[in-house]
């Protein structure tokens, strides 16, 4: 189903059954999230303690120190997301991408809700990221696995969250995944996923790994 540009299912997504394809999140792999919640939280007297790579536990009150409760984070989430598309990109991410853009095509799946989905389509297409959206919840694998069935080969799939990986590795094993995270403060805080054919530093060690295993050599 298409809804406002973005779609709900895996089956309404244009494909061509003869290109490879590139499945990419979108928080952290194309987005800087994390940075923008900071500025984000930082405007309401918040910081983000980047202990560990999650959130919830981790949103301080700047004036003593103490936790935001699960609830409360939660819902200072559903407020930043809401009207969410004033993201940065990732580094590199749109010099690779354009560069990829013909010997394959790209979708973005992403863990939004279909109430949020207009907002991250601008903001992805603002930053020159003119792909199709899917909207996703939960593990990966089944619509990595629908997509990809979809398209050409090779086929790839990049997430900065190892449990999306492995969900891709039992659900589409064909697949090549890549793990990369974008913001440097967070690598620190989550071990290289063990499903993953790469750990990559960065989008130009992804976009090297992707141009290698595409059919023929292609230009710089």
């Amino acid at each position: 189903m298409t809804q406002n540009g973005f779609h709900t299912s895996p089956a309404t997504v244009p494909l061509a059954a003869e290109r490879p394809l590139l499945i990419t999140d979108a928080d952290e792999v194309l987005l800087r999230f994390v940075d923008g919640f900071i500025r984000f939280l930082d405007g309401r007297g918040l910081a983000l303690n980047l202990s560990s790579y999650r959130l919830h536990g981790n949103v301080l009150r700047q004036d003593d120190g103490t936790a935001l409760i699960d609830i409360e984070v939660t819902a200072l989430l559903e407020e930043f997301r809401a009207e969410l598309d004033w993201l940065d990109a990732v580094e590199h991410a749109t010099e690779a991408l354009a560069g990829l853009r013909g010997h394959l095509q790209t979708v973005v799946l992403s863990n939004v809700t279909p109430a949020q989905a207009p907002a991250r389509l601008r903001n992805l297409a603002n930053l020159g990221f003119d792909f199709p959206l899917l909207v996703n919840s939960g593990a990966k694998g089944e619509a990595v696995r629908a997509l990809s069935r979809r398209a050409g080969a090779p086929a790839f799939f990049m997430d900065d969250i190892p449990m999306h990986l492995a969900s891709a590795a039992e659900s589409a094993p064909e697949v090549f995944r890549i793990h990369l995270i974008g913001d440097d403060r967070l690598k620190p805080l989550m071990a290289p996923a063990p499903a993953a054919h790469l750990y990559a530093a960065n989008w130009r060690d992804a976009e090297a790994f992707i141009r290698a295993r595409l059919p023929a050599p292609l230009p710089r």
